[in-house]
């Protein structure tokens, strides 16, 4: 490093990687004086060379040639703001390969490649600081990594994605149904033209995957992860809910059982409205984690957007940065575990899960319905706590009858809905809600 600072290249100037520009210039001073050296941006490749993207980019080479930009001697760390899974990897890798630290926001590629670039990042002796891959600007992986590195943490269970709980929170408060609601956070900006990696809940199990590695050291990807989201939800369900004293939030959940199990699962779920996740609302995310020596924390704040994320990848380039300054890298394990220790662990299957249910039954409306429904709850010993039943049509109409269970393993309640689905006066099938109590 010479007395300009250490240099850095940008890889992908979209919305992030304007931010990340705009906070490297706006914040210049205070960032040179919590260093004590300036971070200097001296490349920009992107495919894009004529949008005005609103930043003075005079002093910084950019063109389109990220090779050249890897091969730059004056370029020490690199920062990979395109996406995706293919082209991000071989750039990174190759990053890697030349010596460059990376930092990168890009959550999809690590929860599907971390292992590998992780290893190569070791063998080269690099660091890889991924902090904006989760919760956008929120500090919750270096929380993980260094502030709760003490704890065995217990569980953790977050609102990752705050495109579906904007829409969650919508539907609730309007009474709206899903696809109007969708259209409208399309229209706003909060949602994209093709919303499945957010309203499915992949994107947030892919940043459960890098929790769940940082919490617990297991090796897994996000496939390895149960995942539903939102699409089955109705207004119904909001409204039931609240009289029930519950929210509906999409949740990445994650648990250690005592046998070494561990629980990771992300889908739509219901919450006591007293707790302080059930507050969380619009496109905000927060992340509740419970160590056992610190006890319960929550992590609040703005999970995406242009600032927000640039925020978290600025802060990855000054600890780089501070680790270039002193000769060294991997101060800090990556996950957060040694990676001799990061190793798959059992995962507690679905069935195998104990807790009360939500469930909406849609029936004729007809005598006797709601008894053989209950009997086939019954059969698999499943208590009923509440019932609540649509007020009653012709019995040529379609009614929806809402229960809510007893606590009960999950495989019995699979059992049941078997069975109820084949009901002749059952004609759709049967909406499935996990409730978690303590979150």
């Amino acid at each position: 490093m010479g007395k300009d600072g250490v240099g850095i290249g940008l890889v992908g100037l979209g919305t992030i990687g304007t931010g990340v520009v705009k906070v490297l210039q706006q914040n210049a001073e205070v960032i040179s004086e919590r260093l004590g050296f300036p971070l200097r941006l001296v490349r920009i490749a992107d495919l894009d060379l004529d949008t005005d993207r609103g930043v003075d980019l005079s002093g910084v080479r950019f063109d389109s040639d990220s090779e050249g930009l890897l091969d730059d001697p004056e370029v020490q760390i690199v920062v990979e703001l395109i996406g995706g899974y293919d082209v991000a990897r071989r750039l990174t890798l190759a990053a890697i390969e030349r010596g460059k630290h990376v930092v990168t926001a890009n959550k999809a590629l690590l929860a599907l490649h971390g292992a590998e670039i992780f290893d190569a990042a070791a063998e080269r002796g690099v660091d890889v600081a991924f902090e904006a891959s989760v919760g956008g600007g929120i500090p919750i992986l270096r929380s993980l990594r260094e502030g709760l590195s003490a704890n065995q943490i217990t569980s953790l269970h977050g609102i990752m994605n705050g495109t579906t709980n904007y829409v969650l929170t919508q539907m609730e408060s309007s009474g709206e149904p899903f696809e109007v609601v969708l259209k409208r956070a399309q229209d706003l900006g909060y949602a994209e033209a093709d919303p499945s990696f957010d309203v499915d809940g992949i994107d947030a199990a892919h940043k459960l995957t890098l929790l769940v590695a940082m919490a617990f050291g297991a090796r897994l990807t996000f496939k390895d992860i149960p995942t539903e989201g939102i699409r089955g939800l109705t207004p119904l369900d909001f409204e039931a809910a609240e009289r029930f004293g519950c929210k509906i939030k999409l949740l990445g959940i994650a648990k250690a059982h005592e046998d070494g199990r561990i629980e990771a699962r992300v889908h739509p779920t219901l919450i006591p409205a007293t707790s302080l996740l059930a507050h969380v609302d619009g496109a905000m995310n927060a992340i509740a984690v419970h160590g056992n020596a610190v006890g319960p924390t929550l992590f609040y704040g703005a999970g995406a957007g242009e600032m927000p994320t640039a925020s978290a990848v600025v802060a990855d380039l000054m600890e780089i940065a501070r680790e270039l300054r002193r000769g060294s890298a991997g101060r800090v394990a990556p996950l957060s575990y040694a990676p001799q220790h990061l190793r798959p662990r059992p995962m507690v299957s679905l069935g195998d899960l104990y807790g009360r249910a939500y469930l909406r039954f849609t029936a004729l409306d007809r005598p006797g319905v709601l008894s053989h429904i209950a009997g086939a709850l019954g059969e698999q010993g499943i208590g009923i706590e509440s019932v609540i039943q649509q007020a009653r049509g012709s019995e040529a109409e379609s009614v929806p009858v809402v229960i809510l269970t007893h606590p009960v393993r999950e495989a019995a309640v699979r059992a049941a809905l078997a069975e109820v689905d084949r009901l002749p006066d059952v004609t759709a099938p049967t909406l499935f809600l996990r409730i978690e109590d303590e979150t």
